[in-house]
């Protein structure tokens, strides 16, 4: 019996992946399939599916946000990722403040401690989903020290345990 890859490959970190449309609607997504590509300069990547309303919105404004959120959050990223922003206003569904960006057109999550401004340079299809790589080309880091929201697959999500360290 198949198991999906994302039963296989976990914990991921969740994020939230701000987009705008050319008129400058926002949308906000939730992705767990995200991992950074380089330290300097900082790249990071995701995967989104075609039909999705992120991949549209990129098709037309070539940058985005990641918004890492705490895990108190997860009620707030679980209704951002059951939802199209086709068909809602997803900041406004699930509380979330817009905040605008310094150098890109998508705004940032306002109750995320870190959100990454990117600009994409890569986007190529692989399977049923598409790679997209963004550079980092501003930062915000409010701060680093909270507990991160992790995806198992579906509806599960992990709680960080405690921290160990390789001898």
């Amino acid at each position: 019996m198949p198991v999906r890859i994302s039963q296989l490959l976990y914990p991921r970190l969740t994020v939230l992946i701000t987009t705008c449309d050319a008129r400058g609607r926002p949308n906000v997504a939730t992705f767990s399939f995200v991992m950074p590509v380089s330290f300097e300069p900082k790249y990071v990547a995701f995967s989104v599916a075609p039909d999705r309303h992120t991949f549209s919105n990129l098709r037309e404004v070539p940058e985005f946000v990641v918004n890492v959120p705490t895990f108190d959050m997860l009620a707030r990223v679980w209704l951002c990722g059951r939802s199209s922003g086709r068909d809602v206003d997803k900041f406004k569904l699930a509380g979330l403040t817009p905040v605008p960006s310094v150098r890109v057109r998508p705004p940032r999550v306002g109750e995320c401690p870190v959100q990454l401004e990117c600009v994409v340079e890569l986007a190529r299809e692989f399977g049923d989903h598409w790679l997209v790589v963004g550079r980092v080309v501003e930062e915000h880091v409010e701060r680093v020290d909270f507990e991160p929201l992790l995806h198992h697959t579906s509806r599960r999500f992990i709680r960080p345990g405690a921290a160990v360290e390789a001898e």
